[in-house]
C-alpha cells in the first residue's frame, strides 16, 4: 500500500514538489509539471514526455541531458490537461519547436492534442509521438489502438538523444515514430497496486497466480494463470515478444526488464538469468540492457519485458549518455552552451470582466446551483464509480470526477459573483474541470460544458428549445473530440439518449422541466444496460470480457449528473428566473 500521504487528493502534487527540490540542481517545478534547470543558448527541439502519476521514474524523473526536456504531470493514473502540456511547452520552448510523446492513451491524445493545437496558433512548431508496444493490449492487425506502456522509456531515450544531437522537429519525430515501430512489450503482475488513502486494491489476484498482459495505470491482466518459476516465466515472455519481430529487423536489439514498483532487483536478475540466454539463443546482441525500475505502478508487484530492435540509426541514439536525477548513461554532464534558466513572467492579468443581461445572470444563479448538487452526488458515488472502473479500467474515473466537479463549481461560483452571465459561468466551469481532472472525463467533461454555455450564451434565460440545443452542443463537442458512437460502452450511451429525448420533447411542446426529467429516466435506463456491451473505447477494451456485467462507469456519473441538474436547469420557469420579450422558448 502507499502509506505516506497527507491529503490523498494532494499527493501527486506534492510528490512533484519534493522531488523538484530534491534535485533543484537538476530540474525547476513549472505550472503543469517540471522542466530542466537549464535552458539552452542555442534553440534545441524541446522533448516533453507525459502522462499521469504514479510511474516513477516515468515521467519526471527522466528529465535532464540526453532525455526529455521536461515532463507533462497529471493525476495519478490520470492523464495531464490540455492546460497542464500548454505551460510546461511555453516553459521548455527555446525556439527549436516541441514534442510531445507519450503512450497512447485517449486522454493523453486528446489533451496534448488541444495542446498543439494551441500552440501551433501561437506558431509555434509542434508534433506528437505516441507510444504503442504493449502486444497484449490489441493484435497485430489493430497495433495502432495498443497501449505504452515500459516501451515508453526506449522512445523516449531515442528520441532525446535525437534532440540534444541538434537535429530538427521532423527528424527527432521521425525518429521516435520509427522507435516506436520497433518496439515489443508485454507484461505480466504478480499483486494489484492501491490508491494514496484506498483501503484495497484496483484489483487481486489469488495466492500463486499472476495476470498476464497488465496496463501500467492498475489495471489487471487480460487472464490469469498460475505464477509459475522464473525461468517458465521468463520463457513465456521472451517467446510472446519475439513471436512479433517486426518485418526486417536487425539482430542488435535494446532490452528492458522493468519492475512495476515492488518487485525486488534482485527478482530481476534472477528472470534475466532466463530472459538474456533466450535472446542471445535467438540469434540477438543485447546491446546496454537494463534491468530495474523504469517505467512503474505505484506499488504494483510485476514485471514487463520491452526489446526494441536496432539498426545503424537507432543505436548510437539508445547509447548515448543522459543524465537525469533517476537514471545515468556515460558522462552527459551539462553542455557547455546551456544558459542559466530565465525568470518565470508574473502573471498580472487582471480578473476578467463580464457582459450581461439581468435575466441571463438570474439563471447563471441556477447552473451555478446544478454544479453544487452534482459535487454532491458526485463526492457520495466517488468510491461507487471508482469501484466500478476498477473492473475492466484503472480505478480513477470517481477521483477524476471529483477532482473536475469541485474545480467547476468554485469557477463557476467566481464567476457568478463577477456578474458572468450563464454562459460565461459554464465555460469556466468547463475550463477548470479540463485543467483539473484531467484524463478522458476531464476533457470530455470541460469541453462539453464549455460548449453548452456558448450557446446558452449571456443575453437570456433558455426555455425548453434554448435547453435542448446546449445540450446537443454539449453532446457534438463530446462526439467530435472522444469519436465514440452509442454501443461503444462509454458515456455516450448514456448522453445520446438523454440528448434525443429532450429534442424530441421540446419539439412536442413538452416544459423543459418534463423533457429534463423524461430525458434523465432514458439516460439512466440506458447507462444500466451498457453492462450488456463489451467496451471497444477507452482503457476497459483490452480487457472488455471482464467489463461485460458491469456498467459503465462514465455513462453512470453521465446520467447521474444530468439527473440532479434537472430541478435547476430544467426548473427555473417556476422559480421564477426573468424571461425578456423575445426570450427562446
Amino acid at each position: 500500500m502507499t502509506r505516506i500521504f497527507n491529503d490523498p487528493s494532494d499527493f501527486a502534487e506534492e510528490a512533484l514538489a519534493g522531488f523538484c527540490d530534491v534535485h533543484a540542481n537538476l530540474v525547476r517545478q513549472v505550472p503543469g509539471g517540471a522542466v530542466r534547470r537549464h535552458r539552452p543558448r542555442q534553440p534545441k527541439v524541446a522533448v516533453l514526455a507525459g502522462g499521469g502519476s504514479g510511474h516513477y521514474p516515468a515521467f519526471a524523473g527522466l528529465i535532464g541531458t540526453g532525455l526529455a526536456d521536461g515532463a507533462v504531470v497529471g493525476n495519478i493514473f490520470t492523464s495531464p490537461s490540455a492546460q497542464q502540456a500548454y505551460s510546461v511547452a511555453k516553459a521548455a520552448d527555446s525556439g527549436a519547436g516541441v514534442v510531445f510523446t507519450y503512450g497512447n492513451y485517449a486522454g493523453d491524445v486528446m489533451n496534448f492534442g488541444l495542446a498543439s493545437e494551441r500552440l501551433a496558433a501561437e506558431g509555434i512548431q509542434v508534433d506528437n509521438v505516441l507510444v504503442m508496444d504493449d502486444i497484449a493490449s490489441a493484435p497485430p492487425s489493430e497495433a495502432s489502438k495498443r497501449r505504452g506502456i515500459a516501451g515508453d522509456f526506449t522512445v523516449f531515450k531515442i528520441m532525446g538523444a535525437a534532440a540534444e544531437a541538434g537535429e530538427p522537429l521532423a527528424d527527432v519525430v521521425r525518429l521516435g515514430r520509427k522507435a516506436n515501430d520497433l518496439t515489443r512489450s508485454i507484461g505480466s503482475a504478480f499483486s494489484g497496486c492501491t490508491f494514496p488513502g484506498a483501503d484495497a486494491p484496483l484489483f487481486t489476484l489469488e495466492d500463486k497466480m499472476m495476470g498476464l498482459g497488465l496496463g501500467i495505470h492498475g489495471e489487471p491482466g487480460l487472464f490469469d494463470t498460475e505464477l509459475p518459476p522464473a525461468r517458465e516465466l521468463g520463457q513465456e515472455l521472451v517467446a510472446r515478444v519475439l513471436a512479433e519481430t517486426p518485418h526486417g529487423a536487425g539482430q542488435r536489439i535494446a532490452v528492458l526488464l522493468n519492475g512495476l514498483g515492488s518487485t525486488k532487483q534482485e527478482e530481476l536478475f534472477v528472470l534475466w538469468l532466463t530472459v538474456a540466454p533466450l535472446l542471445r539463443a535467438a540469434g540477438y546482441t543485447l546491446v546496454m540492457p537494463e534491468v530495474g525500475e523504469l517505467v512503474t505502478s505505484l506499488d504494483m508487484a510485476g514485471v514487463s519485458l520491452t526489446v526494441t530492435w536496432l539498426d545503424d540509426e537507432l543505436e548510437p541514439l539508445w547509447t548515448a549518455p543522459a543524465e537525469t536525477p533517476a537514471y545515468r548513461r556515460g558522462n552527459a554532464g551539462l553542455p557547455g552552451g546551456e544558459a542559466e534558466e530565465p525568470a518565470l513572467a508574473e502573471d498580472a492579468a487582471a480578473p476578467e470582466s463580464f457582459a450581461a443581461a439581468d435575466a441571463s445572470r438570474d439563471y447563471a444563479r441556477h447552473c451555478v446551483a446544478a454544479l453544487a448538487a452534482a459535487r454532491e452526488a458526485l463526492h457520495d458515488a466517488e468510491k461507487s464509480l471508482g469501484d466500478l472502473d476498477a473492473i475492466a479500467g484503472d480505478g480513477d474515473h470517481g477521483r477524476g470526477m471529483v477532482r473536475g466537479i469541485d474545480a467547476a463549481c468554485a469557477a463557476a461560483a467566481g464567476a457568478e459573483s463577477r456578474g458572468a452571465g450563464a454562459g460565461d459561468v459554464l465555460a469556466a466551469a468547463g475550463d477548470a474541470w479540463a485543467d483539473n481532472a484531467g484524463g478522458t472525463s476531464g476533457v470530455l467533461w470541460g469541453a462539453g460544458l464549455r460548449a453548452f454555455g456558448e450557446s446558452l450564451g449571456n443575453d437570456q434565460a433558455p426555455g425548453a428549445a434554448g435547453l435542448a440545443a446546449a445540450v446537443a452542443s454539449f453532446t457534438a463537442r463530446i462526439a467530435e473530440l472522444g469519436k465514440a458512437d452509442v454501443g461503444d460502452k462509454t458515456m455516450v450511451d448514456a448522453l445520446v439518449p438523454f440528448t434525443e429525448t429532450l429534442g424530441r420533447l421540446a419539439g412536442e411542446g413538452a416544459g423543459a422541466d418534463a423533457g429534463w426529467a423524461a430525458a434523465a429516466r432514458e439516460a439512466t435506463s440506458a447507462a444500466q444496460a451498457t453492462a450488456a456491451l463489451r467496451p471497444l473505447k477507452g482503457r476497459a477494451r483490452p480487457l472488455a470480457e471482464k467489463s461485460v456485467g458491469t456498467p459503465d462507469p462514465g455513462a453512470t456519473s453521465l446520467a447521474m449528473v444530468f439527473t440532479v441538474f434537472g430541478p435547476h436547469l430544467a426548473g427555473v420557469n417556476i422559480e421564477g428566473v426573468r424571461q425578456p420579450a423575445g426570450a427562446r422558448s
